[in-house]
């Protein structure tokens, strides 16, 4: 069993020979594939269908029925646009979709949004403009609002207008916490997320981490400062199930600086302390999301176990907490 001590105290992975870096090509297609893994979400799927397919830009939509039961698929056969295409990889699991939808991918760009959120409109237009303009980047990323199982606004995220989160070489950053959070915010250049393997799929929680750490080991990302993804937030969610805890993330930290592509690009004399940062980034998290579904007392057990084991991180850790009770 993993105690406290533990979830902060993992030995640091041994490091690995750096393998060659991706070559960039400057790409100026800007045909967008959106994949879509789809598993019994019948109440959600035909609203995420319309968001997607309202973006001008995109080229396909790609559903990725992974073993349905309800009325999944009908609701997505029902949708008339020449753009959809709903395929089957069943009960693979949500990576092994994601990777499935990407191989029958034919944009230039990838976007993998969740089968309960919605774009925003005009969400892939500005993340196309960036790309442009950023010709050296594997991946283009915004921001996103909340929203609660029926739909309606909980977040109050455009407070932060204005919030700037890392361009160019972010692998360092990255490394010591997901700060891009959701799939549905990020256009992925399909050349690098293919050179990169995709996403592990013996990972079951923060496989979306993985990867964006892993294409930051190969190219640039760029920051979008908009709203460009309304986020579903309710317990069915793998990542905000109210059962979560720090210990069901720990995987995929072990899984990141055990990686010899991330732990070739990072500095030398830098893996332990960004995986400290890891683990207390996780156990944020973890408080964050115990306070949105009203279990303050796993909260306060989570803070409390970020100040025992690194107190100079607590106050920030608190501050984020506090937000989060309020919807930023």
């Amino acid at each position: 069993m993993i105690t406290a001590e533990d979830v902060l105290e993992l030995p640091a992975a041994p490091r690995a020979t750096a393998p060659a870096r991706l070559p960039l090509q400057v790409d100026s297609a800007t045909s967008v594939s959106v994949v879509i893994p789809a598993k019994n979400v019948a109440a959600y799927i035909g609203e995420t269908l319309v968001s997607a397919l309202a973006q001008r830009e995109v080229t396909e939509v790609i559903v990725v029925d992974d073993g349905s039961t309800d009325e999944t698929v009908a609701i997505v056969r029902a949708v008339r646009d020449s753009r959809l295409r709903l395929i089957h990889n069943d009960s693979a699991g949500v990576s092994a979709a994601r990777n499935f939808g990407a191989r029958h991918a034919s944009g230039a760009w990838l976007l993998f949004l969740d089968a309960d959120d919605r774009l925003r409109p005009g969400a892939v237009a500005a993340l196309l403009s960036a790309a442009r303009g950023a010709p050296r980047a594997v991946l283009i990323y915004g921001d996103y609002n909340t929203i609660d199982a029926e739909g309606r606004q909980i977040g109050r995220r455009e407070l932060l207008k204005g919030r700037r989160k890392p361009s160019g070489d972010v692998l360092s950053r990255l490394a010591a916490g997901n700060f891009i959070v959701n799939g549905g915010i990020v256009l992925t250049r399909a050349d690098a997320f293919r050179a990169i393997g995709g996403f592990d799929v013996s990972l079951r929680y923060c496989e979306d981490w993985h990867c964006w750490c892993r294409l930051a080991s190969i190219g640039e990302f760029e920051f979008v400062p908009k709203l460009l993804l309304d986020y579903r937030l309710h317990t069915a969610n793998t990542m905000n199930a109210a059962v979560r805890t720090p210990q069901d993330f720990l995987p995929a930290v072990a899984r990141i600086f055990d990686d010899g592509l991330i732990l070739a690009r990072l500095p030398e004399d830098a893996a332990s302390g960004l995986r400290r940062a890891a683990e207390i980034h996780l156990v944020t998290y973890s408080a964050m999301q115990a306070v949105r579904f009203g279990r303050y007392r796993d909260a306060f057990a989570y803070l409390a176990m970020i100040g025992s084991r690194s107190p100079r991180s607590l106050p920030r850790a608190a501050i984020r907490v506090a937000l989060a009770r309020f919807g930023i």
